[in-house]
């Protein structure tokens, strides 16, 4: 009796830490049933490289990986397409702009010196790249292309790209053409730079800060060791010079800067080292994260965006949960009046699982999508066979005419060994579907093996000790209220 009464406790506590685990911590919802952004992208080869192979296209993906993780973006699933393509999904993400941006570039960061005697050509070039970058600026601001008189009229634009031999289509707009000559301007300013000494493959992190004065924010930087000695060696060659230092970040010149005199000794050294551009605090965070996950190995290009609506996504749950439930109460008619006493507690039993099963989704967490609903409800079919299985043996015994506590004992112990061989198998099969299944088929695989393994600690324990307590009530101990009388031996009660 004390034993049968520390497994009841112990089910009365789980139960209570199960209700507030989901309390504190809610279920996490995926694409489908959130709502969200999906992008598709294309790991390209390039070089040398002809065919994208397993090995890069995995390297491609734990870069992308860090770099999901540092936007911040919670929930996510990034998983493999055939040979060369990555399908990523964003809960909740309305706008995959900024996420597309971020992920398809490819941040190969370099620091150069400036060639020496082209000093007059730079100077042109930066002036030119000021104007127009304060254009753009106030554009953005507002809005709109008639925002404050423009650094630059429409017929000196005009010419400025004729002379660079910009070319862009009839009817451009203003941005439109400053964007191209800008682009003209970068690709001309990476050519007055020496071959790149230090990339970042020489960085151990990346950070960000805001100015002391004003909104700009700079991105910090630390090197290794051997990338810290060779900024400093990068920053003694120019120290004192006309000559810039520039940082180029994928073929584009994002800072220049000039090196002070008293760094001629032993240039910039301690290994850190920020780059100031003005950068908004958004920017400065892209750039970081960039930084922070590395450079891709291959270029990847974002080859279709889809955005699935939150109403959508409400719709999808609703229908999941009046499933799940409809399914619930067919289980529980059929358990109570094919099995009487027993279906009851089985039903009992099945509420006290669900419980457990949500309250472990919520705790790992596992990212529910409607196949990992489809895995949940299968797996309770499944917590049902087993105690069907108990059942059929109880009525077995009680056919054969043993006592009715001994009919129960003998029900648990005699489908024990089939219970266990169902579960173990049903184990193999997720095992093998979450190693070589794709994302929302290891959602599935999941969801049905946590759900078969409670299933095991239910049947076993939950349907016994509730039904063991219910045997201790006189009343309830009649063998009616487990078989019709006319299957009793001799038909009695």
């Amino acid at each position: 009796m004390a034993r049968q009464q520390g497994w009841l406790a112990l089910i009365l506590a789980l139960a209570f830490a199960a209700a507030a685990v989901l309390a504190s911590f809610p279920l996490q919802l995926g694409l489908d049933l959130r709502g969200g952004s999906q992008l598709t992208l294309q790991v390209m080869p390039v070089g040398a490289i002809k065919r994208v192979q397993s090995e890069q296209l995995e390297a491609v993906k734990d870069v992308l990986d860090r770099r999901i993780n540092g936007l911040g973006v919670s929930e996510s699933t990034l998983q493999t397409i055939g040979d060369d393509q990555l399908l990523l999904q964003l809960p909740g993400e309305q706008d995959p702009s900024r996420a597309a941006k971020v992920l398809g570039t490819t941040a190969l960061l370099e620091f150069r010196g400036q060639k020496p005697g082209t000093e007059r050509e730079m100077s042109g070039l930066l002036k030119l790249k000021r104007q127009a970058k304060d254009v753009l600026d106030r554009q953005k601001a507002v809005g709109t292309e008639k925002a404050g008189e423009p650094s630059l009229k429409a017929e000196e634009l005009a010419q400025l790209l004729r002379e660079l031999g910009v070319t862009v289509p009839v009817g451009s707009s203003e941005s439109e053409q400053l964007e191209a000559l800008l682009a003209e301007v970068n690709t001309r300013i990476v050519a007055l730079y020496e071959p790149a000494e230090l990339t970042g493959k020489d960085l151990t992190g990346a950070g960000r800060r805001q100015q002391d004065t004003g909104n700009a924010w700079d991105v910090t930087l630390s090197f290794s060791t051997e990338g810290g000695r060779k900024f400093a060696a990068l920053t003694k060659s120019i120290a004192g010079t006309p000559q810039l230092l520039g940082i180029v970040l994928d073929g584009r010149s994002i800072s220049e800067a000039s090196v002070g005199p008293e760094f001629k000794p032993a240039g910039i050294s301690g290994g850190a080292a920020s780059i100031t551009g003005n950068f908004t605090a958004e920017e400065a965070r892209d750039l970081e994260v960039q930084l922070r996950g590395g450079s891709l190995p291959l270029p990847v290009q974002v080859i279709e965006q889809r955005t699935i609506g939150a109403t959508l996504g409400t719709e999808n749950v609703q229908r999941s949960l009046q499933a799940a439930l409809f399914g619930l109460a067919l289980v529980a008619v059929f358990m109570v009046v094919v099995y009487r006493l027993p279906g009851a507690v089985a039903v009992v039993a099945l509420a006290l699982y669900s419980l457990f099963n949500l309250a472990l989704y919520a705790l790992i967490p596992v990212t529910l999508t409607l196949p990992g609903i489809a895995g949940f409800i299968l797996s309770i079919g499944i917590a049902v066979d087993a105690n069907v299985l108990i059942f059929e043996r109880v009525k077995e015994e009680l056919r054969g005419g043993n006592t009715l506590i001994r009919s129960i004992d003998s029900g648990f112990s005699l489908a024990f060994s089939s219970i266990l061989d169902g579960h173990v198998t049903g184990l193999i099969s997720c095992a093998a579907l979450f190693a070589l299944g794709t994302g929302l088929i290891k959602g599935f695989a999941v969801t049905l093996g946590l759900g078969l393994l409670l299933s095991l600690f239910t049947a076993l324990t939950c349907t016994r000790s509730l039904l063991r307590l219910l045997m201790g009530y006189s009343g309830l101990r009649r063998p009616t209220y487990f078989l019709p009388a006319s299957q009793l031996p001799g038909g009695a009660a």
